[in-house]
């Protein structure tokens, strides 16, 4: 895999990979690492995080930074936003990786359901707040996404407040919502050199979705028989480097298969209620779209 971004050649570019400290979004950062990209991790707590940067520091093959950011609410992925606005730059490569597959519902002060939000909201308001550092940079943008986006049953007046809640499906029902809004982001970039795509990168043993007693016990012996993170980065890290993609967007990916969204992830209305409500929940005022090399301020917010 050669280490490009956009139609161009990036001695070192760098890639910001969000729930970088572990799972697929650790060995996601590591494999950017080993293709020349400086990596900054962004991660909830401290410790772990700054664990996670000084063991991807060991390869001694590319500087990694921490930036610590909670996206579970919108006041605090707001303030990540600002702070990786901050820190970096440049962002050549965007990966969306952190999600959350709660067992129960847990609102933030903000009343949202934390899984809408870390899994949807988070990513819409990251990709508004730090727009003029993708456009400058014609950055990629991939979503970790999920299969399970099919079984999603979204509804924007339940969902997000978690009233149609289910420790199964609300999973896939927030993963749908994301989903539903990489389209529209590609039409906003078209013309400003930034793509955004989705990969489900396979059934991967990591923390996602671990449960508790005999279920919990169910899940583990499960899960021995998935795949390696170290797998699962690999068709994520294609889209964020490979000159095979270069310009590719807007489109899903089944491991490395470019895969046609199903009807439910297709709805054009859907996608518009989701889109509004998105800037209403945020705060987010969206300008108008960029263009090619475009740095302009960001969107208030």
């Amino acid at each position: 895999m050669e280490s490009m971004v956009g139609d161009r050649p990036a001695a070192a570019p760098t890639a910001v990979v969000t729930g970088g400290n572990r799972g697929i979004g650790y060995a996601v950062a590591a494999r950017l690492l080993a293709h020349g990209c400086d990596v900054v991790l962004v991660a909830r707590d401290r410790e772990r995080g700054e664990i996670a940067r000084t063991s991807l520091a060991a390869s001694g093959t590319g500087t990694v930074r921490l930036v610590v950011g909670d996206l579970s609410t919108v006041k605090t992925a707001r303030t990540t936003a600002e702070t990786l606005r901050e820190e970096c730059g440049r962002i050549d490569v965007l990966v969306h990786n952190a999600g959350l597959w709660p067992s129960q519902c847990t609102a933030g002060e903000d009343g949202l359901e934390r899984s809408f939000v870390v899994n949807h909201l988070a990513p819409f308001l990251l990709n508004h707040g730090l727009e003029p550092l993708l456009t400058a940079s014609r950055a990629r943008v991939v979503q970790v996404s999920a299969g399970l986006y099919l079984r999603g049953q979204a509804d924007p007046e339940r969902t997000p407040y978690g009233l149609d809640f289910h420790p199964v499906r609300t999973y896939a029902d927030t993963k749908l919502c994301n989903l539903l809004l990489v389209p529209r982001f590609a039409e906003r970039w078209k013309d400003a050199g930034v793509t955004v795509n989705a990969v489900h990168p396979g059934v991967i043993r990591t923390g996602l979705g671990d449960r508790r007693g005999p279920l919990g016990w169910l899940i583990k012996a499960a899960k021995l028989l998935w795949k390696s993170p170290a797998t699962g980065a690999r068709p994520v890290a294609r889209l964020a480097l490979s000159e095979e993609v270069a310009g590719v967007t807007g489109r899903y990916f089944h491991l490395e298969r470019e895969q046609p969204l199903a009807p439910v992830a297709t709805d054009a209305a859907l996608a518009e209620r989701f889109w509004d409500q998105a800037l209403e929940l945020t705060g987010v005022t969206a300008a108008p779209p960029p263009v090619r090399g475009d740095a302009g301020d960001p969107p208030a917010a």
